[in-house]
């Protein structure tokens, strides 16, 4: 008489028959890809949305094999400074709000769902020149370890944030 396992096979054996499960996602089309789908998952990350008026906040949503995902607010006036990030990979998507990319090369109005995806060696600086705040998502592979400041601003001096003279009155 023959056992199930001698009919069926052992079923523990089952695993080497699947596909490997890969680290992470291997191409830019699905880091892309896995950050429209937390994208559209708004109930997950707008509760966990803090915004700081005295610097920009970030939070890590998530982390995978080989990649982290981070959530960041901005306000009104906040931006990034010129920066690059390391050696790793990145990709932004603006969830809320409109976001200004500013690179060596000129600039670029990014608004809801726009992705830009970079290479290390990349250096730019986002910053939200909007009256109202705004919400990006960014995929880093390998996790961010360094995110290098530069030197200046490459954003036009008409884009940056300007404060005016307010006359104090005497008490």
């Amino acid at each position: 008489m023959n056992s199930d396992i001698q009919i069926a096979g052992d079923p523990l054996a089952l695993p080497h028959l699947l596909p490997p499960v890969p680290a992470h996602p291997s191409t830019v089309a699905q880091f892309a890809g896995l950050a429209r789908r937390i994208a559209a998952d708004r109930p997950a990350w707008e509760p966990l949305v803090r915004y700081d008026a005295t610097t920009r906040w970030y939070h890590r949503l998530r982390t995978g094999p080989g990649y982290e995902v981070w959530l960041l607010s901005w306000l009104p006036g906040q931006g990034s400074g010129t920066h690059g990030h390391g050696a790793s990979h990145g990709l932004l998507t603006v969830l809320t709000g409109t976001l200004t990319e500013h690179t060596a090369g000129g600039e670029r109005a990014l608004g809801p769902g726009a992705q830009r995806a970079f290479a290390p060696g990349y250096v730019h600086e986002v910053v939200n020149h909007a009256l109202t705040p705004a919400v990006s998502l960014h995929v880093y592979h390998p996790g961010l370890t360094e995110m290098p400041m530069r030197e200046g601003s490459l954003a036009p001096a008409a884009a940056l944030p300007r404060c005016a003279a307010v006359p104090v009155a005497d008490a």
